[in-house]
């Protein structure tokens, strides 16, 4: 079992950068497939940013270009660099780690993101 913390969120104007940090600890960090989501008001969690089992990475649409996912495993954390951000990009942003054996599914709290216009 994993636990996941992120941090890193906060405000900031629109076409300001955040990064945001999923850390985890309580298992072997690699073996975990990672991914972010995040929740606006009154909305469905989507799926922003995620690896998949073969290392490759992948964006909605509404993030390409303007998002990165990356992870450092000696660091055991994942991270999402958020540049040019827009205020519909406010949400709860949540790190997710998926364990393909065991097909676990832990969440962190969420890190909330406000952006404004």
């Amino acid at each position: 079992q994993v636990q996941l913390v992120e941090s890193g969120g906060g405000l900031v104007q629109s076409g300001g950068s955040l990064r945001l940090s999923c850390t985890a600890s309580g298992s072997i960090f690699s073996i975990y497939v990672m991914s972010w989501y995040r929740q606006a008001p009154g909305k469905q969690r989507e799926l922003v940013a995620g690896f998949t089992s073969g290392g490759s990475t992948n964006y909605v649409d509404s993030v390409k270009g303007r998002f990165t996912i990356s992870r450092d495993n000696a660091k055991n954390t994942v991270y999402l660099q958020m540049n040019s951000l827009k205020p519909e990009d406010t949400a709860v942003y949540y790190c997710k780690g998926y364990h393909s054996t065991t097909r676990s599914a832990y969440w962190g709290q969420g890190t909330q993101v406000t952006v404004s216009s």
